[in-house]
């Protein structure tokens, strides 16, 4: 009885227990599943964290380029810099020297206004006592420095460059050869003459025509006439060496006798 019982039972428990096990293989399949998918979202979520590892390193590396480029930019104006404060230091020192300078400039112009009219009043007497070659323009440029003097409107600066001018006008007579043209007296008449000037040695002259030769005597301060057949040819070359129609030589022509200076 009961044997026939199980019998009859049997298939249903067969049944069940197909079915159970059915539903494990389907749990486990899905177990399975979810792992697969969970590997594959860990490894996207690794991608994902690799690039961003990736994008940060590349940004710390343009960061540090970044860094390098503005040092050596830092380091360039920290040289201009150095050298733009030394320049300025310069300027300050040129401008404290100026500013000196203003100060004293009103010193300055009361002691250089009496010491250019001494030079002037020393050139004046050295002309009329020197030899008297073209006596009248340099008078006049002495006249010119005096008028001058007198005006506002040049500079002290000016005054003085045109007096030391006048000096080295002066000073060039000394060592150059020079004919010109002009009217002197002689024996009560009044000839017109070339003058030959040898620095300031020797100032001679020669009437048109070559009829009268001459020169001046330093120590008798007064003109002299010289024998033609001594001088007038050699007065007559001299004049025409002085006007570049020949070439340089050697000539004669008075000079006066050195004197001994009395101590």
């Amino acid at each position: 009885m009961n044997k026939a019982r199980l019998q009859r039972a049997l298939p249903g428990a067969v049944l069940v227990t197909a079915a159970m096990a059915g539903l494990s293989g389907a749990a486990g399949a899905a177990t399975i599943q979810e792992i697969i998918d969970a590997g594959e979202a860990r490894t996207a979520a690794a991608q994902a964290d690799q690039r961003r590892i990736e994008q940060v390193a590349n940004q710390i590396d343009q960061i540090v380029i970044d860094y390098q480029t503005e040092a050596k930019v830092v380091d360039g104006l920290k040289v201009y810099n150095s050298l733009l404060q030394r320049q300025i230091d310069n300027q300050e020192a040129e401008m404290g020297a100026i500013t000196d300078s203003i100060q004293n400039v009103e010193l300055i112009e009361r002691q250089i206004v009496p010491l250019m009219t001494r030079m002037l009043d020393s050139l004046e007497a050295f002309i009329e006592l020197d030899t008297p070659f073209l006596l009248q323009e340099r008078r006049d440029r002495i006249g010119r420095l005096r008028s001058m003097m007198d005006r506002s409107d040049v500079s002290p600066s000016e005054k003085l460059r045109q007096i030391l001018e006048g000096y080295s006008i002066e000073n060039d007579y000394g060592r150059t050869i020079e004919a010109y043209k002009g009217s002197l007296e002689v024996e009560g008449r009044s000839l017109e003459v070339d003058f030959l000037r040898i620095g300031r040695v020797s100032l001679t002259y020669q009437s048109v025509g070559g009829g009268t030769t001459g020169a001046w005597d330093h120590q008798a301060k007064q003109w002299v006439t010289l024998p033609p057949e001594t001088y007038k040819t050699q007065i007559a070359e001299g004049l025409r060496v002085a006007r570049k129609q020949i070439a340089p030589d050697l000539i004669v022509a008075p000079v006066a006798a050195p004197t001994e200076v009395s101590q």
